[in-house]
């Protein structure tokens, strides 16, 4: 029996909790106002998440290094609004308003929308993978030599599933992945 990419992902969200929260269509206009927002929802064969309005905003005015293997949190500036603007050719982290379940059998990949793209805004996330569960960080390079902006509680990337024929032999939760239930903007560790 096939099953539609979209339907799949409903039934997934809904009956096993792998998004929460979630939207089960695209949304396209602030449901308070009229105003057009950057969408989010189920798409064809994603989801599109969502950023909060929590953001740490890369800086160099304490001159520190980024080493991911002795991250300083001097490297950044926390900053809690619904609109974060990242300094030319600088970068944010935040994170999903989404929590994911990943599913045994089920990787995901996520890549940038392509209003913030063709704005110079590049989203990085690494996969998903197998058993993973948390807040996604989200990685948003402003590539530009202009402030750029960024809004929470809109669409910033598209998750897409890969549903393996068989589970993997081992999963991020098997391995107890040190990102794993990760809550809130999660720095680099070691």
């Amino acid at each position: 029996m096939s099953i539609k990419a979209d339907s799949w992902i409903r039934f997934m969200a809904l009956n096993s909790g792998m998004i929460e929260p979630f939207a089960d269509r695209q949304v396209r206009t602030n449901e308070t106002s009229s105003g057009k927002i950057v969408s989010y929802g189920v798409s064809s064969y994603g989801y599109d998440l969502r950023i909060a309005n929590e953001f740490k905003v890369f800086t160099n005015i304490n001159n520190s290094i980024v080493d991911p293997k002795e991250f300083n949190e001097d490297s950044f500036v926390s900053v809690q609004s619904n609109v974060c603007t990242i300094p030319p050719n600088s970068f944010a982290l935040a994170r999903s308003i989404e929590y994911f379940r990943i599913p045994r059998n089920i990787l995901t990949i996520c890549l940038g929308k392509s209003t913030y793209a063709r704005c110079g805004i590049i989203i990085n996330v690494t996969p998903l993978e197998p058993e993973w569960e948390g807040h996604v960080t989200i990685e948003i390079s402003n590539t530009t030599p202009l402030p750029a902006r960024v809004y929470a509680y809109e669409g910033i990337a598209q998750v897409i599933f890969f549903q393996a024929e068989t589970e993997c032999e081992t999963s991020y939760a098997d391995r107890k992945g040190k990102y794993m239930k990760q809550q809130g903007v999660t720095l680099p560790m070691m």
